[in-house]
C-alpha cells in the first residue's frame, strides 16, 4: 500500500535550485524525490547523533575518571610558560648553535 503524499510548497535560494535540479537529473528522479531523501538522511543523522550522545558522554566521563584516578598523587601539576615550549619546538627543528 502506497503511503499518503502530503503537498508542500517551498522556496529556496537560486544556487539551491540550480543544485536540486542538478541532483534530480543526475540521479534520475524528480526534485521532490531528492528534497524527500535529504530529508530522511538528516532525521537518521539527528536521531543517531541524539540516541548515541548519552552513551558517548558516558565514555568520556568514564575515561576521565579513570585518567584522574590513575594519576592521583602522581606529583605536582606540570608548569611550562610559552617561551619553554616554544623553545623545545625550535630544538625538534633546528640544530643547537655550534653545530653537531
Amino acid at each position: 500500500m502506497a503511503e499518503h503524499m502530503v503537498r508542500k510548497q517551498i522556496y529556496l535560494p537560486s544556487r539551491q535550485n540550480l543544485k536540486l535540479k542538478r541532483l534530480a537529473v543526475e540521479r534520475g528522479v524528480s526534485e521532490a524525490e531528492i528534497i524527500r531523501q535529504a530529508l530522511e538522511r538528516e532525521t537518521e543523522m539527528r536521531s543517531t547523533f541524539v540516541r548515541n550522545s548519552t552513551t558517548a558522554w558516558a565514555g568520556i566521563m568514564q575515561f576521565v575518571q579513570e585518567r584522574k584516578r590513575t594519576l592521583a598523587g602522581k606529583g605536582k601539576p606540570v608548569q611550562w610558560n610559552r617561551q619553554e615550549l616554544y623553545e623545545e619546538r625550535e630544538d625538534h627543528w633546528f640544530e643547537p648553535k655550534g653545530g653537531k
